[in-house]
């Protein structure tokens, strides 16, 4: 019974594996993917929320972070973060820390109506 454990140590001790000779360098190229599926998904709603933005922007010309929040239904950080992208926050004055669109996405009813 002791040999039989001594061949099965040294079989053990022998690798299976045995290295082989190239005779070219093996290289594996990947292409890199311009845009992957979940970075799409993400701008469109994104895209989505921003338009759900305009509406509310729409109604008032004026909104406070936290209404914001309760409009939108969106974390603090991503309201933020879209705010400094489409909109000014007044600092001082009656609408003091509000924020409204930038003149550049903004558009008034009068205007929509002469075009």
């Amino acid at each position: 019974m002791a040999e039989s454990r001594e061949l099965d140590v040294t079989e053990s001790s022998n690798s299976v594996r045995l290295p082989q000779h190239l005779d070219k360098v093996v290289t594996t190229n990947y292409k890199p993917v311009a845009n992957h599926q979940y970075n799409i998904e993400y701008k469109r709603k994104k895209k989505k929320m921003e338009n759900n933005w305009f509406l509310a922007f729409e109604k008032h010309q004026y909104y406070n972070l936290k209404d914001l929040e309760d409009t939108t239904k969106q974390p603090v950080l991503y309201l933020k973060e879209i705010l400094k992208e489409i909109g000014i926050q007044d600092v001082k004055g009656i609408h003091k820390d509000t924020w409204e669109l930038k003149p550049e996405y903004r558009h008034s009813q009068g205007e929509e109506k002469s075009d």
